[in-house]
């Protein structure tokens, strides 16, 4: 496989796209700017209004991004194939597979998680590598850093009884850093100088990860294709669940992650992201290019690299090299946080991890795209402060024109709309950014609805238009609670607050009343201020400011409430919020969700989806490879 560096360039069809995609980001937010300034206008701009054009503005490109990102997705689903041979223009995309000619490395970071679920999920893709009859030139590395010293006997032990069943255990290996500096990026950095060099590229999964014999394959594939590609990433999905609140979240973002990410695609082509997992990387440029080095400054944002995985796609692509990813559903899975203070643990991880791109700039250099993507990795955790900031001037407002703190800097023009004509101006552009930003995840469900074999393999369109309307509400119970999560974390942040980074409960359990109460506490406190303080000074905007609202005030009954299995296997037993795993589980799903079996389907007919999707429909014996225990 190629080791030099290729031609960075675009092509110029590429460069249209981004300037076409700018353009109308752009557009979309001065239309918003212009109807929100003509609404707060008619009485004279005053500087708590000033501020509020300003939050607004701020939070205004990602919404923007978002929504083109799903239109755009959503429309390429209508073209032949789904679009996937413009988005994806990549050498042996629809063909079979042929020989690979390079050793490829599976590798598997680990800290301090449940033994028996990582090599729960790592032997059944293994078995379904094995299955395809092409598994020869791939070894497994699991690379642990487990601090506990019985987890880490326990994973030697879990270890040594998988070699000692392994008709090649020679390809099986397992190693321990004593000194676990960098966290998971520098346990990857260990692997690619000890064993590196020994492959050609290497296939990432995280602790939870699941993959199929064919996907694998499938990367591998494209990646001796296709000489200047750098990293492939696969759109991960998520794996059955019991738990309630991990099937309304995966579910919404199942639904959201189709057409986002196929529209993202179709704009940052040869510059896309990299997720950290279910993954494949090119090993030379990856070890010559990608050694992350600390960030600026003291804790917390100094310090240790811990969002690495945007960053590592940044360097490879000012490298020369192509970072894709292949926008599909194809045999790429993951378990997602079981209830809401997991979910919101995980993603302040993440938040904190984003933020020190701020102090990380500079490592994109003449990269554009690069720059692009780390800003957006940043816009993802600043919108929720933006917005909760706007909201509270706007219901501040009086009290600080009463008390002369906001004076009047600007007279509005004559020509603005007044009255009931401002007054509906303002219901529209409040109804057009709350569709904004719920546009993903209703043109997923749109999609579902309107194709025949995506509504088929979803269970209908009862069942789809049932779950997207339910799902809407839990994400309006949850954003909230998880908006003020990340607003409270960020203010910590300034005040120089450290996060533990400690390893991920990925298992369903129900979640009791005290840990819900002495985690989300915050949230209810703030809900009952806002409630009385809206009661007593502004009563007419309390019928707007309900949900919110209302959502704070019920952050601890619902963590409880969505984290009881008994909720879960009921939900699970009527099909509601399933995904098209349960309908129809691949082997390697029941293989980590063996409850599943009951309700499994014989798969010996082929699956719609390749069809649909665009991708080649592999032969029987590598689409259904034999169930693995």
């Amino acid at each position: 496989m190629q080791k030099t560096a290729p031609n960075a360039a675009p092509p110029l069809c590429l460069r249209r796209r981004r300037l076409v995609f700018s353009l109308l980001v752009v557009a979309t937010m001065l239309l918003a700017i212009a109807a929100f300034a003509m609404v707060i206008f008619p009485g004279g701009l005053n500087l708590v209004e000033l501020a509020m054009l300003a939050l607004f503005t701020l939070n205004l490109p990602w919404v923007a991004i978002g929504l083109w990102n799903s239109l755009i997705g959503f429309a390429l689903s209508w073209t032949p194939g789904g679009g996937l041979a413009r988005v994806v223009p990549l050498a042996g995309l629809n063909g079979p597979p042929r020989p690979l000619f390079g050793r490829v490395a599976i590798v598997m970071p680990v800290c301090d998680e449940d033994p028996a679920c990582v090599f729960r999920g790592l032997r059944a893709s293994i078995a379904s590598l094995d299955a395809t009859g092409r598994g020869e030139p791939f070894d497994v590395f699991l690379l642990s850093d487990t601090r506990d010293p019985d987890t880490a006997a326990e994973e030697m032990r879990l270890f040594a009884a998988w070699r000692a069943q392994d008709p090649r255990p020679a390809r099986l290996h397992w190693r321990r850093r004593a000194d676990t500096q960098g966290f998971k990026a520098g346990n990857i950095r260990e692997f690619c100088e000890t064993r590196g060099r020994d492959y050609a590229c290497m296939i990432v999964l995280d602790a939870d990860s699941v993959m199929s014999g064919t996907a694998i394959l499938r990367l591998a594939g494209l990646m001796q294709d296709n000489p200047r590609l750098g990293i492939l990433q696969t759109l991960v999905v998520g794996l059955p669940s019991r738990s309630p609140f991990a099937r309304m979240f995966q579910f919404g973002m199942r639904q959201g992650m189709r057409v986002y990410t196929m529209g993202s695609a179709w704009w940052q082509g040869d510059a896309g992201p990299y997720w950290g997992h279910n993954a494949i990387i090119r090993l030379a440029p990856f070890i010559e290019h990608c050694h992350l080095p600390p960030v600026p400054g003291r804790p917390p944002l100094g310090g240790d690299v811990l969002s690495h995985d945007q960053l590592e796609a940044v360097m490879m692509r000012k490298a020369g090299w192509e970072v894709r990813v292949l926008p599909v559903e194809d045999g790429s899975w993951e378990a997602n946080p079981p209830t809401l203070p997991d979910y919101i643990r995980r993603d302040l991880r993440w938040c904190l991890g984003n933020m020190q791109y701020t102090r990380l700039m500079p490592l994109a250099g003449g990269n554009r795209m690069g720059r692009v993507q780390m800003i957006l990795a940043v816009l993802m955790y600043t919108s929720a402060p933006c917005w909760l900031a706007f909201c509270l001037l706007g219901l501040m407002q009086p009290a600080l024109l009463d008390v002369g703190v906001a004076p009047i800097l600007l007279e509005a023009p004559a020509w603005l709309p007044v009255g009931a004509s401002a007054g509906a101006l303002g219901l529209g552009l409040f109804v057009s950014m709350f569709v904004a930003g719920l546009a993903p995840k209703l043109l997923g469900v749109l999609q579902v609805l309107t194709l025949p074999a995506l509504r088929r393999r979803w269970g209908g369109a009862g069942r789809v238009a049932a779950g997207g309307g339910l799902e809407l509400v839990f994400s309006m119970l949850m954003a909230p609670v998880a908006g003020l999560a990340q607003t409270v974390f960020m203010v910590g942040l300034l005040a120089g607050r450290r996060l533990t980074w400690a390893s991920q409960r990925r298992g369903a359990h129900k979640l009791s009343l005290a840990e819900a109460s002495r985690r989300l506490w915050p949230q209810t406190l703030l809900g009952l201020g806002a409630l009385a303080s809206l009661a007593l000074l502004r009563p007419e905007v309390l019928w707007w400011t309900a949900p919110p609202i209302a959502a704070l005030l019920l952050a601890i009954p619902f963590a409880v409430v969505s984290s009881d299995p008994r909720l879960g296997r009921r939900l699970a037993a009527l099909r509601l919020f399933a995904t098209p795993d349960e309908f129809d589980p691949a082997p390697e799903v029941l293989a980590v969700c063996p409850w599943l079996r009951t309700a499994a389907r014989a798969a010996s007919r082929p699956r719609p989806a390749d069809a649909t999707l665009g991708l080649a429909a592999a032969p029987a014996a590598e689409r259904e490879p034999a169930p693995v225990s």
